[in-house]
């Protein structure tokens, strides 16, 4: 006996299908719903008069002429903000020094309180009936500052004569890190045969996503909304709740769609907290929206960071030890996960693949009159690999050795797995030494000599680069997993990730299509309400696959538990003797059945599931990229020709999805290396705050990328997945930088930092023939 029309329905796309990203039509077709498309009733326009200065007093702040022009409604300063028990943001790590003390965490306030200190910082909030009046009142606002010499590169800010940022933290370092065996590793240098030190430097790049920040923020029944782009409403409700000194239930946080990010709206701004202030006591709702010149100057930008680094080699050749000595700048304030990218989570990536001993490494955190730093895709993934892979490279090329050769003998064996690396992780799973194999034979890498020739008759240096990589991914946490059935055959994922253009919809429908046999089309996804999560550890460090998967494995656990209950009793047979197979609830032994789906339309609240999960171990993805590119002597500039990758992912429930990760990735890390650059003068003015002056990839920048996979399921997660979306943006920065070091090198060149502009190298190469003719 069958009970309802849907027994045997089998899921039309499930776990490891190539499936297009829902979300796509209704985004081309211009009906997304970013910040800017909402228009609240009755809102005002809010803009923020900043300032022009990196480093000063503030002498003098008049509002009073903004204040008293038609159509403005408020003009809000620092000292408004006093007495409402507002908190100074805070920063979203916590480290200890060397000595044992916590970092120092200087007062950020959300309104220049005396002193600027970075160009773009927020000093008044404006808010007028329109933009045009608002822009009137920013015209109107008198502001004197007194100068202050500006400190903006590392070495300046540690200098001994360097003016100091913050008095809380002299010197203008906030911390003096170190992890490691730092004697072992000078014990195991001194011991070694071979001992090769470069200097590293990861320039500083502007986020620049598709949609600047913004907010609408309203105050109704003594509770805030706050409409903004960012990375997980739960968190980000936690930490305007904490600044502004109120439970968290008394704001809510909604995101929809969301035009990129790469890890720098992941965490509160200084924005947001006057924009509440001024919803509260204006009881109206306040838009502001960043124009591309202020996101550029105050979107926290990325990177930054200079390190010694040094790998000591026995006879043979293997890796004795890895040491680091360096940098990192985190701009006028410590805020986001800028202090974490160059301390702790290097640390967790730098052993990559590699048997290597004993490691160590040494940051200070300084301050600089620059727009503070925060994650940016990979976040401390790309440096540690771009410092190792520059370094194997180097040892390869100073030893005599086959850098492939190199590698291959210090890879991990898969016999040797699980392995227990310096960094205190274990890595579950892998085969790294024939991926490699398989990226080189797809590659032609023993091709390679002839392609050389070919350019050099074309008047062209042609070069190949190879990094071998893994990272560290989806650090533990806890997420949210809810099924929500209704009585009409639809059902409803929430989770606390958030798509700001991963494309989540599908996977994560095809992870429950594929547990619950539930048909993909019936499937939607909830997220972005704060008002719904449970809890909700957000998106960020490849981990959304992994924490919503597990979540929603779990919550489908539930549903079958509730559903054999509850089929029992329709089926009239003892619970013990219900199975679920091929999504329906069947009595054993008989012919007696009843879909999930059939059941759920019947009783959708008593077969939904909420629940919280403690997310999985972090996963280790990992793989083999090479490049080739040819570069015009007489011009500098840099072609890439060819890009092959071989990755392994894990079990990939959407390949498709899989491969624009990839490439994504691939072509900021390109962006990095070719040209994007966040400079700034001497008097701490950005040089490039418009697209005028910042270069971005383009299409005709890229080839066509040759992708490939091998697979090696997780054991950390019941996916079997390892993340893959700062994957490409990892291991591209060492490929395309070892093979334009790999053309240079006939001339001499055996360093060159990033970007590598055609300036840049044009200026190399003309030395390098100088040195030679002298």
């Amino acid at each position: 006996m069958t009970l309802g029309q849907n027994i045997g329905a089998t899921p039309k796309f499930g776990i490891g299908q190539s499936v297009p990203r829902t979300e796509d039509p209704r985004l081309v077709q211009g009906k997304g719903r970013y910040t800017d498309d909402v228009t609240e009733e009755g809102q005002a326009i809010g803009r923020f008069f900043r300032s022009e200065y990196a480093h000063g007093i503030l002498r003098r702040l008049d509002v009073a002429a903004a204040r008293a022009m038609p159509g403005v409604h408020a003009v809000i300063t620092e000292a408004d903000l006093q007495g409402h028990g507002y908190a100074d943001l805070g920063c979203s790590v916590a480290l200890t020094g060397r000595d044992g003390a916590r970092m120092i965490v200087p007062p950020h306030p959300s309104l220049a309180r005396d002193r600027v200190r970075y160009v773009g910082q927020p000093v008044a909030l404006v808010v007028a009936e329109t933009a045009a009046v608002a822009a009137d009142a920013l015209e109107a606002i008198e502001c004197e500052i007194e100068a202050l010499p500006a400190v903006v590169g590392m070495e300046a800010a540690v200098a001994r004569d360097a003016v100091q940022l913050h008095e809380e933290a002299p010197g203008n370092v906030a911390l003096d890190w170190s992890w490691g065996d730092a004697e072992g590793v000078e014990a195991a240098i001194a011991a070694a045969a071979d001992v090769v030190r470069i200097r590293i430097v990861v320039n500083r790049i502007a986020v620049a996503p598709m949609e600047p920040r913004g907010a609408i923020v309203s105050f109704a029944d003594d509770r805030w909304t706050v409409r903004t782009g960012c990375q997980g409403a739960f968190g980000l409700r936690a930490q305007l709740a904490s600044t502004m000194g109120v439970p968290v239930e008394r704001i809510r946080v909604l995101a929809e769609s969301i035009g990129g990010s790469f890890g720098m709206k992941a965490s509160i701004f200084p924005e947001h907290v006057p924009l509440m202030h001024a919803a509260r006591e204006l009881g109206r709702p306040i838009k502001w929206i960043n124009d591309r010149s202020e996101s550029f100057l105050t979107d926290y930008h990325g990177r930054d960071s200079v390190f010694d680094a040094t790998l000591a080699l026995d006879g043979a050749g293997n890796f004795l030890a890895v040491g680091l000595d360096g940098t990192g700048a985190v701009g006028a304030y410590v805020a986001g996960f800028g202090p974490a990218i160059p301390t702790m989570v290097i640390q967790k990536n730098l052993a990559s693949l590699y048997r290597t001993p004993v490691a160590s490494i040494r940051t200070r955190i300084v301050l600089t009159n620059t727009t503070p730093t925060t994650a940016y895709r990979g976040a401390g993934r790309p440096e540690a690999i771009y410092i190792m892979e520059r370094l194997v490279e180097e040892a390869a090329r100073r030893t005599g050795r086959d850098p492939v050769a190199l590698r291959r003998r210090n890879m991990i064996r898969a016999d040797e797995i699980p392995f227990l690396a310096c960094s205190g992780l274990t890595y579950d799973s892998g085969e790294f030494e024939p991926l490699l194999d398989q990226a080189l034979e797809r590659a032609d890498w023993s091709g390679f000599e002839q392609r050389r020739l070919e350019a050099q008759r074309r008047g062209l240096l042609r070069g190949i680069g190879l990094c071998t990589y893994l990272e560290v991914t989806a650090p533990p946490g806890k997420e949210m997993g809810g099924i929500r059935f209704d009585a009409k055959g639809g059902v409803t994922i929430v989770t606390g990730t958030l798509d700001y253009g991963q494309g989540h919809a599908a996977p994560f429908a095809q992870v429950l299509a594929d547990r619950l046999g539930i048909p993909f089309e019936r499937i939607d996804l909830l997220q972005g309400d704060s008002d719904q999560l449970l809890v909700g550890g957000g998106t960020g460090g490849s981990r959304s696959i992994m924490a919503s998967g597990e979540a929603i494995h779990a919550a489908s656990a539930k549903v079958i538990e509730q559903g054999k209950r509850l089929a029992a009793e329709r089926l009239e047979a003892a619970e013990a003797d219900i199975l679920f197979e091929d999504g329906a609830f069947k009595v054993a032994g008989t012919d007696r059945a009843v879909a999930l789906v059939d059941l759920a339309m019947e009783q959708p609240e008593a077969m939904s599931a909420s629940l919280a999960v403690d997310t999985p171990p972090s996963a280790f993805p990992n793989g083999a990229h090479v490049a080739e590119v040819e570069i015009d002597p007489e011009t500098g500039t840099v072609r890439l020709d060819r890009y092959v990758a071989v990755d392994d992912f894990g079990v990939m429930v959407n390949p498709m999805l899989v491969d624009g990760q990839i490439h994504g990735g691939m072509v900021q890390a390109i962006g990095q290396i070719l040209g994007e650059d966040a400079t700034y003068g001497p008097d701490g003015q950005l040089l490039a705050g418009s697209f005028m002056d910042y270069m971005m990839p383009r299409a005709d920048d890229l080839p066509g990328f040759e992708l490939d996979y091998r697979p090696v399921p997780a054991r950390t997660n019941a996916l079997g997945a390892k993340g893959c979306g700062e994957a490409g943006i990892t291991a591209a920065l060492p490929t395309v930088m070892n093979a334009i070091l790999d053309a240079l090198r006939p001339l001499g060149i055996h360093d060159l930092d990033m970007p590598a502009t055609p300036e840049k190298v044009w200026r190399a190469i003309r030395s390098a023939r100088a040195d030679r003719a002298a």
